[in-house]
This record gives C-alpha cells, structure tokens and sequence, in this order.
C-alpha cells in the first residue's frame, strides 16, 4: 500500500521518506507539549554553515570542470572529513604493508627450513659447492655392501670445526654406538648365555683395542689383552711381545689402533664406525664370531692444526670353548684370525704405531700401490698389500 505525501507535509530529510498526515498530527501535538523530539528550526550558525559549505561545493565544481564524460563534476570536501575515505584509505595501505611483511617473514622461514634440512640446495650454488655427502644417519649393516659409499665429498678435507667433512663416514655411528650385537641363541653345543658371553666379549675386545682413547694415544691396551685367554697359546704371546719389541712378525697393529702421541693424537672424542657381527657353531662345544668393522679416526697433527683422517678396517674371528669339553679359561676369549686394511698410514713402518700423511707433507711421500678406496666395504684388499688410497 503507497501513501501520499499531502502538499506542504514536511519530509524527513533523512532519506526515510515523506511522513503521512497521522505522524505529522502527532509531531504538531508533541511540539505544542514541549517534547524533546519535536522538529526544530536550524540555528542561524547552523544555516550559515550548510550555505557555506554548498558554497565551497558550487566553487569545487567549476573550478574542476564537468569531469570525465559521463562521470559529475567532484564535490569539494575536505580530506578525511564528511565522506571519511582517507583513514580507510590509510588503514588499508597499513594492512597491505603488514601482508606483504607477514609473507616475505613466512617465505624467509620456510626458506631457513629447507636449506637447514636440503643445505645441498645452497652450497650447490656455492663456489666449490656440489659436494656435500648425506649425513644422515644410515641403519645398521646386516649383510656386506655391495658397493662403495657414493664419491662426492668435499674437496677441501676435514677442518677441526669439521672432522669428518666430505667423507661417508659422516652417516655412521658414533664410536661403540656402531657395533651392534645380535641376538645370542644356542648353537654349537653352547646355551644362549655363552653365546651372548662371546658376543659380548668380541665386542668389548673391538672397543678396547680400536676406540679406547689411552690405546689411541700408544698405551699399553691392558683391558683389551685381559679379555683374552691366557691358555691360548702362540698368538697372544706374539701380541704381547710386539708391544715392547714390536717387528714386522710381532706387530701390534695386527690387534689394536695406536698413534705416535708426538706425531698426532685423536681430534676430538668421536671415532666413526661402521660394520657387521655374526656368529655360527664352531667346533664341537665352541661358537666363533665374525666381526668386520671399519674405524674413521680423525687426526690432528701434533704441533699444528693441521688435520687428516686414517681409516683401518678389521676382520677378527673370535670363539668361545665350553669349559666342561676344552682347557680354556672361563669367561676368556680366543682370537682365531685377524685381518686388517688400513688407510693413511706409512707403509713398512713396523714400530707398533700408525703413521698419517697430512696436507702439509712433502710432496713425494706418498706410498706407490694399487688404488684402493678405504671405504669400500665391498672389496677386502689383500692383508699387507700397501696401496694408495683414493680417498680418506
């Protein structure tokens, strides 16, 4: 239903509409009354200035023009005042701003999180980059490699911030961590406890010879030798006398790790190792284990900061007797067989101690031989062959 607005009716002014005769009675009768809410008539300051602004209106407009076709002449109006589009304007810019922030902070962090987990995707870009080897922690050998660890270390070598930069070693466990022992069961006419025993011993035999800082620095290896049985006869002996005499017949190394302390010493506490253990029935009421374990000793030279690493690969063969069958000592091991590679060391040097080329050595030094890579656990050179190592 419309309704009319009669000649003379007043109008809202308000963009409501025109008010019908009923609401019009009722103003008149509320203005008689002195109600709060009965139309007045503008001031005279307030008319002054709704003339002044439609002034300043009609003079916006000519100055400016018609404007564009199709679009009115603009009204003058002071910024930020009567239509309020300048704080808007203001207030969006700043939310534009802090967008903008928000997402280069974002991209900066995303980007930190992908170098700190891929830093290949940087230092590719670097010069000498394209060598970085993934040091990510490799699970537990369980059968021999069949091929060597990937070439691609960095070509600079270890630093003493960085010990084992560029080497494969860099994944491998951290010292006695890398000697993990399976799990004992009978065999051979032995329960489960000995077998365990002989697991047990073999391994604490690889970390008293091959890890233990005082045999490491050319110490007498006394806990490593207490691990073996004394009624072994031969081999033991020749150990033991290549320790005060040490000959290439009578040479220590076959057993333990050492180093001239006044020549080098071990570069911090960690040792790298990496390899297998094993075990099968043995003669009758013995178990034997086979152990081959490589160790990445990194090394700094005495006097200087210079640093190089050697690596020596052991194959040992251990067993355990039962003592009701075989004249042994209880609780004792015996060592059947060893076998050793070694990497960065002099050749022909039988003085019980591993000798390690460094950077800084005269040209000329090096040993002649076959190539061989001292990581490659997939090959075994022959034991005593010196060759020249492609890698350390």
């Amino acid at each position: 239903m419309s309704t009319s607005t009669p000649e003379g009716s007043p109008d809202h002014g308000d963009g409501t509409g025109p008010v019908t005769d009923e609401q019009w009675a009722e103003l008149v009768r509320r203005a008689e009354e002195g109600g709060a809410d009965a139309p007045k008539e503008p001031s005279a300051r307030a008319r002054m200035v709704t003339a002044r602004l439609r002034a300043l209106d009609e003079e916006a407009a000519r100055g400016r023009g018609r404007g564009r076709k199709g679009r009115p002449a603009e009204q003058w109006q002071p910024e930020g005042w009567r239509t309020g589009p300048a704080w808007r304007e203001m207030n969006g810019r700043g939310r534009k701003r802090r967008r903008v922030a928000g997402v280069l902070g974002m991209a900066l962090v995303l980007g930190a999180l992908v170098v700190a987990m891929r830093p290949s995707l940087l230092t590719d870009h670097l010069p000498g980059g394209g060598h970085t080897v993934d040091a990510s922690p490799l699970p537990a050998e369980t059968a021999p490699p069949t091929a060597a660890p990937p070439v691609g270390g960095d070509p600079h070598g270890p630093t003493r911030e960085e010990p084992f930069r560029g080497s494969p070693a860099l994944g491998w466990a951290d010292g006695a961590e890398g000697i993990e022992i399976p799990e004992a069961k009978a065999v051979g006419g032995l329960d489960e406890g000995q077998v365990a025993q002989a697991l047990r011993l073999t391994k604490q035999l690889l970390v008293e010879a091959n890890l233990d800082p005082a045999t490491l620095r050319g110490e007498r290896p006394g806990t490593a030798l207490e691990l073996l049985d004394p009624l072994q006869e031969g081999w033991l002996q020749e150990v033991k006398r290549g320790l005060g005499e040490p000959t290439r017949d009578q040479d220590p190394l076959t057993l333990v790790t050492r180093f001239d302390p006044d020549e080098a010493r071990l570069l911090g506490d960690v040792v790298k190792t990496r390899g297998r253990m094993s075990f099968e029935a043995g003669k009758a009421g013995s178990v034997e284990v086979h152990a081959d374990y490589t160790f990445v000793y990194p090394l700094v030279r005495a006097g200087d900061d210079e640093v190089a690493r050697t690596i020596v690969r052991r194959r040992m063969t251990t067993a355990v007797f039962d003592p009701a069958r075989w004249t042994v000592t209880r609780g004792k091991l015996s060592v059947l067989q060893t076998d050793q590679n070694i990497g960065n060391s002099a050749c022909d040097v039988y003085d019980g101690f591993l000798h390690p080329a460094f950077p800084g050595d005269p040209s000329g030094t090096e040993h002649g031989g076959a190539a061989m890579d001292p990581y490659d656990r997939s090959e075994w050179q022959p034991d005593g062959a010196c060759g020249t190592v492609t890698r350390t």
